[in-house]
């Protein structure tokens, strides 16, 4: 919403860059100016924000206050939309489902100048027509109606330190690591006065809902998830000091296998999520009247950042095996298959 909860995520696509131009909120300093205010008062708290692509504190300082609100107990609410799409052979790309929620993230300075990032996120699905909160949705590949469940993910954190993170460990199941190195990224420089960073993370790992035990809702064995984001934001806000979090457009991108609850099993093809997502400054009164609600009926917790730091950090997959049961299986029922292709048009006629 994950709405930035990896370690180190991103996206490229230079139209978003011109796209920053026109459509980043308004820098502090203009807003202020606007208001007839002056944009004053250095926050009492520490961080670099002299721009060098190259020096690892101030990509941990920068993303940091990017990724929240830097400024002691002060919490940051994001928002996302966008469209999630099925892939399969020899059919057109599928638009399933519009998707649309918000994550509450909490920044706590440590002891070695690293940032403790504390973030809960729940995202919801919408009707493609109609575009209300689905609690059932008609599956096109199967022709079932299924239960559908939201992603709501409690807590997502990691620390964001000059050295890149190890790839999120999924409870255990992603056993990958790396030597340690600096951590710097993908920063591009945009036009009319905007910054870029491409970020991103691609990965391989055991799947928490094996298909012994979840037939109708694994994919397999093995879960293959990438998920790309790209910030834009105005150099002058990266720049100013006064700034404890840095306003910004983005866009996040993720290919997933298909959904546990779309009951799909190891049928070919995956989803494709294509969002937009930005910074709300003021938090739930900003968001959806009927987000808000079902989050709420939820429990009002997503409504706040974590307060304290715990664990573990899971995604959607993970708490769906947590959380969930496995799917009854119909007598004689096997996974749907894409459609056989097409005969070739230009193959020579006998």
């Amino acid at each position: 919403m994950k709405v930035s909860r990896r370690s180190a995520l991103g996206m490229a696509g230079m139209a978003m860059g011109a796209a920053g131009a026109t459509l980043l909120p308004a820098s502090a300093n203009a807003m202020a100016a606007k208001e007839g205010t002056a944009a004053t008062g250095k926050p009492k708290i520490d961080f670099i924000t002299k721009i060098d692509f190259n020096d690892p504190k101030w990509t941990r300082d920068t993303y940091a206050r990017l990724d929240g609100d830097i400024e002691p107990g002060k919490e940051k609410c994001g928002w996302l939309r966008g469209k999630i799409f099925g892939v399969r052979d020899n059919e057109p790309v599928r638009p399933l489902m519009n998707v649309e929620g918000f994550s509450f993230v909490r920044i706590n300075r440590q002891a070695d100048g690293s940032w403790r990032r504390m973030l809960r996120e729940i995202v919801f699905y919408r009707d493609l027509h109609t575009n209300e909160i689905l609690k059932t949705w008609h599956n096109p590949y199967t022709g079932e109606q299924v239960r559908v469940v939201p992603i709501a993910n409690d807590p997502f954190n990691f620390t964001i330190s000059e050295f890149v993170p190890e790839p999120p460990s999924y409870g255990g199941l992603q056993k990958a690591k790396h030597d340690p190195k600096p951590f710097l990224q993908d920063w591009q420089w945009g036009p009319n006065g905007t910054m870029i960073l491409n970020t991103g993370v691609d990965m391989i790992y055991p799947n928490a809902l094996q298909p012994d035990k979840w037939p109708r809702e694994s994919s397999g064995t093995m879960n293959r998830v990438s998920e790309q984001f790209i910030y834009v934001a105005k150099k002058e806000d990266v720049e100013n000091p006064n700034l404890t979090h840095i306003p910004h457009i983005g866009s996040w991108s993720r290919i997933t296998p298909w959904l546990p609850w779309m009951l799909m099993g190891q049928a070919p093809g995956h989803m494709t999520y294509f969002t937009h997502f930005s910074t709300i400054p003021n938090g739930v009164a900003g968001l959806p009247a009927d987000l808000v609600a079902a989050a709420r009926a939820m429990d009002e917790k997503w409504l706040h950042a974590p307060e304290t730091d715990y664990g573990p950090s899971l995604s959607s997959l993970e708490n769906y095996a947590r959380e969930q049961k496995p799917a009854p299986v119909p007598a004689g029922w096997t996974p749907p298959q894409p459609p056989p292709a097409p005969g070739n048009p230009f193959a020579p006629k006998s």
